[in-house]
């Protein structure tokens, strides 16, 4: 993908991070992206790959969750654990069509334990939406 406008940390509260990025591409395609293992990993680190609804995915560096609701060219949402002793959190991701050639990638990473750093969440998931937006 080209031509992405810079990222957007919409909301931090206490334990919820939202960052956004605008990619001049059609909804379509940014989905077709993050359904191939390339944009998966793009999202979630080495050897993560979202697959369908209950479907588990891990990571080279540690993280691992489920799929818990998978929604074809509208949304993705999965568990996500730091290690195993991290409790659980949750991502959101959406898609919102921006005309007929933009589209809007949303992540929202919900229940952030307490003592956590959101800040660093939130550039976690800026820098995943930089990966993904480099492998298109």
């Amino acid at each position: 993908m080209t031509d992405q406008m810079a990222g957007d940390t919409l909301a931090e509260s206490k334990d919820t991070v939202v960052v956004q990025r605008s990619v001049s591409q059609p909804v379509k395609e940014v989905w077709r992206l993050i359904a191939t293992p390339a944009g998966s990993e793009a999202l979630l680190g080495e050897g993560g790959v979202l697959g369908d609804k209950g479907d588990s995915w891990h990571s080279s560096n540690g993280t691992f969750g489920v799929v818990r609701s998978y929604h074809p060219l509208e949304q993705i949402r999965f568990s996500w654990h730091a290690d195993d002793d991290a409790p659980k959190s949750l991502v959101d991701l959406h898609l919102v069509k921006q005309g007929e050639d933009a589209t809007v990638v949303e992540i929202r990473h919900e229940h952030i334990p307490d003592g956590w750093n959101t800040a660093a969440i939130a550039q976690h998931w800026e820098d995943a939406l930089d990966r993904l937006v480099n492998e298109g």
